[in-house]
């Protein structure tokens, strides 16, 4: 296919994953917080976790440690208590105390809006600073986790081996307007559909419409 074919099929199969989508209830690690920097902190935490695990495990910490500040002077025992239940818990507990500390010390807790200062922060890859700039700053990134990377190539949008990779073909194909929605959509639906089967991730949303 070539790029104008690639962006139809896209398109096509997006916008009905969309529809059966789009008004989920279902609240993802990053969403539904009431400070910026709790964004960041929870998706940080969120990498190869489940947004039902991490979730409740951010809302403790979060009322454990109410500001940014109190979370950079966070004891890393305590924090590691909390995380006692969350994948790469020792490592997730150092990258929230240091990410806490980077934003007090180098942005006056404020959340950076550009992906080449966010990746500077301890813990945050292109999944986290694309996110993140979605959620906070409502910019266009396409943020791609293993639920993205996976369906993209089983659908055969892109043929890569690795989320940059996969970000900058998705880029390529993808109308702006549809980038930060993609991680959303793109989650619920393999959430729902584990596995490689390209037609049971197609029978999921083939009853909507064209």
């Amino acid at each position: 296919m070539n790029l104008k074919e690639k962006r139809t099929y896209f398109l096509k199969i997006f916008k009905k994953a969309k529809k059966k989508y789009n008004n989920s209830l279902k609240r993802l690690a990053a969403e539904g917080w009431e400070y910026d920097w709790q964004v960041l902190i929870s998706t940080i935490m969120s990498a190869q976790s489940r947004d039902e695990t991490t979730i409740p495990i951010a809302e403790n910490l979060f009322k454990k440690y109410k500001t940014l500040k109190e979370l950079s002077n966070a004891n890393y025992n305590d924090v590691l208590i909390i995380f006692k239940s969350l994948n790469y818990n020792k490592t997730k507990a150092n990258n929230a105390i240091n990410a806490a500390k980077y934003l007090v010390e180098h942005y006056n807790n404020i959340i950076p809006d550009s992906i080449e200062k966010l990746v500077e922060i301890p813990g945050v890859g292109r999944k986290t600073a694309n996110l993140v700039i979605s959620e906070v700053h409502n910019k266009d990134g396409i943020c791609v986790d293993t639920h993205v990377q996976r369906i993209s190539n089983i659908l055969g949008f892109v043929k890569t081996k690795t989320a940059y990779q996969t970000e900058l073909e998705l880029m390529k194909i993808v109308p702006k307007i549809y980038w930060s929605k993609i991680n959303r959509i793109f989650v619920l639906w393999g959430k729902e559909v584990p596995g490689r089967d390209k037609r049971r991730l197609l029978k999921k949303i083939n009853y909507y419409s064209k």
